[in-house]
């Protein structure tokens, strides 16, 4: 694929944070970006406003009649597993000859000829790239970035460096169906390996063993850094290795950690060397952990310590990761992106641990039939350690129902006295029915309209 021939790059399933980074990505480099997403959403509102336009109609009279009749060589088709076989635009495409690309192709291509740093985990991947972003950046080195959240130091999922054919590039790797498998990196993260996306893989043993692949991949001379007991095989041949933990010795991990005013201070760790006393507003044991694997890959890039410490302190976090939509004396409210039963537990301890004794409330939307169906015992056991839980109708997503998978089928597994289910269309009335000091939204799917109205309400409830 030679881009610099490309006049017309056309997305299918455009919205979503993957696609849409890009989308902006070919924009920057000048070429026609159009494409097809299911429902408007706040993304493909910001996407409308750059100037990509977007529609949400599967019709072939929908396709612009540049990308329909320009000639194939001068057109990238990118769609997402996400987007039905069945769906009228693809079969036109699939009809008439024209190769149609995965993103996570499209992206392979992209960081072919640079130097990557791919970071992939169950969770933890965002903020981790982010973060390594953020800090190569605040320390004046050129890189551009693809991320699966929206950054709140740029309000964008796209990083794109000064000179783009030769800067670090650093990539959230998705283990989504196989994904981070087009990725070779010269720097790998792997933050976590827990079971997910058991509709593709099937099996807890197929998505390690996927895992382990891409480790593999690092190239030859190059990093593998990665989480303190996983299992990456015989992946260190021909690489340079490193584990990390937030408890415990590990080739990177920190010490001395400690909360002082609701935020978190460490040390970092590694053998003959210490950076005393960092911190940075991302709340969270997890974070610290984050952080760890994030200073173990810039410190492979000469980064000194005081560009460490510089930009951690000015690293704010990504958008619906641990976000804080109210921070007042009467309520708390933090808005996650939590759709994982680790992600849950995760998110709940450190609203436990920043706010001993309060009440704390959780209104979580599971994401998936097939993640609801496998997890519900993790996802009942960590729900359970909230005051209070509020569970709404499972979020489709790409899925078709099941027959006997419902949020029913969490909610009589948890514990709690106090819970209820609910519709999205209840909030933010329905709050008051509940007594809490901090309010917990949690989920991936559209929960995040709720994010406003509940904000409002409470600022106006003060």
């Amino acid at each position: 694929m030679d881009f610099a021939k490309l006049k017309n790059v056309y997305f299918l399933g455009i919205g979503g944070i993957g696609m849409s980074a890009l989308a902006r990505y070919f924009k920057a480099m000048g070429k026609q970006v159009n494409g097809y997403d299911k429902t408007p959403t706040p993304l493909t509102d910001a996407l409308t406003k750059e100037g990509i336009p977007v529609h949400f109609k599967d019709a072939v009279s929908e396709i612009p009649a540049d990308v329909l009749n320009d000639s194939k060589e001068r057109t990238l088709l990118v769609y997402t597993p996400a987007i039905p076989k069945d769906h009228a635009e693809y079969q036109h495409f699939i009809a008439a000859g024209y190769k149609i690309w995965k993103r996570s192709e499209v992206l392979g291509l992209i960081t072919q000829n640079a130097f990557t740093i791919a970071v992939a985990g169950t969770h933890g991947k965002t903020t981790t790239s982010s973060m390594i972003a953020h800090l190569l950046r605040s320390a004046g080195v050129d890189c551009s970035a693809f991320l699966g959240g929206i950054t709140k130091n740029y309000n964008t999922n796209l990083l794109i460096g000064k000179n783009n054919s030769k800067s670090i590039v650093v990539v959230e790797a998705d283990e989504y169906d196989r994904s981070f498998l087009t990725l070779f990196p010269d720097i790998a993260v792997i933050t976590s390996m827990d079971a997910d996306h058991l509709d593709i893989y099937g099996d807890k043993n197929y998505m390690e063993e996927s895992y382990r692949l891409f480790a593999a991949q690092v190239k030859e001379g190059g990093t593998l850094i990665y989480r303190k007991g996983l299992d990456i095989g015989s992946s260190k041949v021909n690489k340079k290795t490193a584990d990390y933990s937030v408890q415990g010795k590990a080739d990177f991990f920190a010490g001395n950690i400690r909360i002082e005013n609701h935020r978190y201070h460490f040390d970092w760790n590694e053998a003959g060397h210490c950076i005393k006393d960092l911190t940075s507003e991302m709340p969270g044991l997890h974070n610290v952990e984050n952080a760890v694997a994030a200073i173990g890959v810039v410190r492979q890039l000469g980064i000194s310590d005081e560009q460490i410490r510089k930009g951690l302190s000015t690293y704010t976090g990504v958008k619906r990761r641990f976000d804080y939509q109210v921070k007042s004396n009467n309520v708390i409210y933090i808005d996650d992106y939590a759709h994982h039963p680790e992600e849950l537990r995760a998110c709940i301890a450190s609203a436990r641990e920043l706010y001993p004794g309060k009440r704390i409330m959780g209104i979580f939307q599971p994401h998936l039939f097939t993640r609801t169906r496998d997890f519900a015992d993790g996802f009942a056991s960590s729900l359970s350690l909230l005051d209070d839980l509020v569970l709404l109708d499972i979020y489709p997503a790409r899925e078709q129902p099941i027959d006997g998978v419902n949020s029913k089928l969490i909610w009589d597994k948890v514990t709690l006295k106090t819970k209820s289910l609910a519709r999205l269309s209840d909030f933010p009335e329905a709050l008051r029915q509940h007594e809490f000091d901090v309010l917990l939204t949690l989920g991936a799917g559209d929960i995040d309209q709720l994010v406003n109205p509940i904000t409002e309400y409470l600022q106006q409830s003060e």
